[in-house]
């Protein structure tokens, strides 16, 4: 496998292009328009400095990752490429109609993969030509930063797909975890499990959002980011934890209809860094400050965990 086409140039784009590029793959980045294109070339520019200012690549490595990227609106990129990442809009028509049309394209032989955080697999292989070798990627932003891809299995993807993909990523350097086509695949069920139990716990006036970040800022999310859960649990002794979860499970929050605070938060215009505000203040230059800053925490914790491992 030689040819990669990144499809969207966006946040994920961009970054996902620089992971291939950085392994040596000839990198095709696609969108539909120009002004897509140039804010991708703008976003590889910002994360190789930053890259190279933290010394996780050298300028040498980051110059042979340029000349392996490229930048194009034409399909003919398509025509005979080892593999399409997808990385167009959240929404299951549009990536439909673009699988559609692309899968008849590609070579028969590509493997092709959409990055998706919460879509289907199954439903969006329904417009992929020889379904059996697609597969879903849901990588974090940034996942140039970021080791986790979750390799999401559809009805219809070949075993031998799983296995090309997973020993695809694991080249790249990166963490794959396979899963089923369930509704939210991994991450998003903790993460989402996670976040209700923190909004009641601050909905009912027992902790701030300052007191709950620093719970797992500070506790949880070391122990979590080194073992897991189920080590964390192996280490603290499974009979403490059984007892724990007989009489804790029925006092957490199990609402089935969202967060009401999260609601009202969002019907008042609060949504987090993009908007100025959400849980914290992000207005005026508040916003650039906090991505820097969480770049470098993310650097520098993946410094510990994941780079020092190369």
């Amino acid at each position: 496998m030689n040819k990669v086409v990144i499809a969207g140039a966006g946040v994920m784009g961009a970054s996902l292009a620089q992971v291939y590029g950085l392994s040596g793959y000839e990198t095709i980045v696609y969108d539909v328009i120009e002004t897509g294109l140039e804010k991708g070339k703008h976003l590889v520019d910002l994360n190789q400095d930053t890259l190279i200012s933290e010394g996780i690549i050298t300028p040498e490595e980051s110059q042979k990752a340029y000349s392996l990227i490229s930048y194009t609106l034409e399909k003919e990129c398509f025509k005979d490429c080892d593999l399409v990442v997808e990385c167009i809009v959240e929404r299951l028509d549009v990536k439909r109609d673009f699988w559609s049309e692309v899968s008849e394209i590609v070579p028969s032989t590509a493997l092709l993969a959409t990055n998706t955080s919460g879509l289907s697999i199954t439903d969006i292989a329904e417009s992929v030509k020889f379904p059996e070798r697609f597969i879903g990627q849901h990588w974090l932003n940034p996942p140039h930063l970021l080791p986790l891809c979750e390799l999401i299995v559809g009805e219809k993807t070949s075993e031998e797909t799983v296995k090309k993909m997973r020993q695809l990523v694991e080249g790249l350097g990166k963490s794959p975890v396979v899963v089923k086509d369930i509704n939210g695949f991994i991450i998003n069920r903790i993460q989402f499990a996670v976040l209700r139990e923190a909004l009641y716990i601050v909905g009912t006036g027992a902790a701030t959002f300052e007191d709950v970040d620093t719970v797992l800022k500070a506790g949880m999310g070391l122990r979590y980011a080194a073992l897991g859960p189920f080590g964390v649990a192996d280490f603290g002794g499974l009979d403490t934890f059984d007892r724990i979860n007989s009489y804790l499970n029925k006092d957490l929050c199990d609402a089935k209809e969202g967060s009401k605070l999260l609601h009202d938060m969002v019907a008042e215009g609060k949504l987090g860094v993009k908007s100025g505000a959400g849980f914290y203040d992000y207005s005026g230059d508040k916003a650039d400050k906090a991505i820097t800053e969480r770049d470098k925490l993310y650097i520098q914790l993946a410094k510990v965990l994941y780079f020092n491992k190369k």
